[in-house]
């Protein structure tokens, strides 16, 4: 069968933040499911549509909505921050409301509108505990004790982050590819490299767990920002600058708030 007997059209948004690209398909009325054959047709950039992340809305009774995040090998992605702030900001202009809730496999995330420009979202509490994350039994999060000193943060998905002293130096492609799947991570990783740029701000790209090189990852930049905190190099609150534009992290006492800007690109149906 082709592609159009055994999936049938499928309506879809493209939307990104900082251009981390994303196909949301909303299911809250019905519609075909979210597959792993499916998510991998339409996240072929040269077959399909292409996307970072794919984003589910499904309903819930208690929340706004329900989230379900796929890459584009098929996989699972567990969080996705910059996803969770697009699907928000339709929400939030959607519904009138100044907040909605929405919830995730990380638990039930707030997203604001700021300014009537810019989508903040809070991400929870770092997960810091090894099983949390999740790492082997015996390592430390904090110094991970291998090459390059990197510590590990759960924010829903776990990260491995690097601090260089040149981001843009380092091959993503290569170092992050040789990381995802490293023995410490039991379900692989995502995996940053940052370096301070100024008082608390800092210069991160990253390679996605699933995905590969993107140009903004919102969990990855959370972590990144609570990696350097915890390491003494910079303050709660700070900028960072990703290959796709800027985001302000919050660590705050409720949890990790990410705020930054959101665009709806084009509405379309996967034949």
């Amino acid at each position: 069968m082709n592609a159009q007997e055994t999936l049938g059209p499928v309506g879809f948004l493209k939307m990104h933040g900082l251009g981390n690209d994303f196909v949301v398909i909303d299911r809250r009325t019905g519609g075909r499911p979210v597959t792993p054959d499916l998510a991998r047709r339409l996240g072929d950039r040269h077959r399909g549509v292409g996307f970072d992340q794919l984003a589910e809305i499904l309903p819930d009774d208690a929340a706004d909505a329900r989230l379900v995040f796929w890459n584009s090998d098929g996989s699972i992605a567990g969080a996705c921050g910059n996803a969770t702030r697009c699907v928000g900001r339709l929400l939030l202009d959607e519904t009138g409301k100044p907040a909605v809730n929405i919830r995730t496999d990380r638990g039930l995330l707030h997203a604001v509108d700021v300014d009537g420009k810019l989508t903040a979202v809070n991400m929870g509490a770092p997960l810091l505990e090894p099983a949390q994350i999740p790492l082997a039994p015996g390592a430390d999060p904090l110094h991970l004790g291998i090459a390059g000193d990197p510590v590990a943060v759960g924010m829903g998905n776990p990260h491995c982050v690097f601090f260089v002293p040149d981001a843009d130096s380092v091959d993503v492609a290569r170092e992050g590819a040789a990381m995802e799947h490293h023995p410490l991570f039991p379900q692989a990783t995502n995996v940053e490299f940052a370096s301070v740029s100024g008082p608390d701000r800092l210069r991160m790209r990253v390679w996605e767990r699933g995905t590969g090189i993107t140009l903004a990852c919102g969990s990855g930049t959370c972590a990144t920002a609570v990696a350097a905190h915890l390491r003494g190099l910079t303050g709660r609150r700070v900028i960072v600058d990703v290959d796709g534009g800027t985001l302000e992290i919050d660590w705050r006492d409720d949890g990790v708030w990410m705020t930054g800007p959101t665009a709806l690109v084009f509405r379309g149906t996967f034949l």
